[in-house]
């Protein structure tokens, strides 16, 4: 049986191997060598539920500078894309509603990622590709702090790209099945 500290396990270890070996993000390794990322699965196969969670996890930021980040990981829900990126909407939604704009972002990963205008076999999307849905939630100060010091932020995007269809389709598929 999977527990939630082997979920985590799991999740660290691909964004470790895939999100900063591949530098799909160039500001991950500092927050990961700090310590500060929280992880949280939610085991709820309810929707409700999981953004329920998610406003949880707005006030844990709240209460707790020491994180940067953090992970809200569904390894039991929102297993087609269709209905993640409905709750991700959802979560977008309450940031605006709860009073949160410009405090925090909101970033997503699925295992069935597909960018709009490509096909699902397209090594592009693997990198929003993860081994379960989950929402990053980011603080929008340190994202803009980050950003300062980065040359050209607005390429990160399509050199991420670029890199995956270099790797190719299979190089990405392998890596990210590694991490489970």
């Amino acid at each position: 049986m999977v527990t939630a500290q082997d979920i985590i396990d799991q999740t660290k270890k691909w964004i470790i191997e895939v999100v900063i070996g591949c530098n799909f993000c160039p500001f991950a390794a500092r927050v990961i060598k700090q310590k500060s990322v929280f992880y949280k699965v939610e085991n709820s196969t309810k929707a409700e539920i999981c953004l329920e969670s998610f406003l949880q996890e707005l006030t844990q930021l709240d209460n707790d500078d020491t994180f940067e980040t953090g992970f809200l990981i569904f390894p039991n829900a929102l297993t087609l894309f269709n209905d993640y990126l409905n709750m991700v909407s959802a979560a977008e939604k309450l940031i605006t509603e709860k009073g949160y704009d410009g405090i925090y972002q909101v970033a997503s990963f699925h295992p069935y990622y597909i960018f709009a205008g490509t096909t699902e076999e397209d090594a592009a999307n693997y990198t929003n590709r993860s081994i379960y849905p989950m929402i990053h939630l980011l603080r929008e100060n340190s994202i803009n702090k980050a950003l300062e010091l980065y040359d050209n932020p607005r390429d990160i995007p399509d050199n991420n790209i670029d890199f995956a269809r270099n790797k190719g389709l299979i190089y990405m598929k392998m890596l990210r099945n590694s991490c489970i």
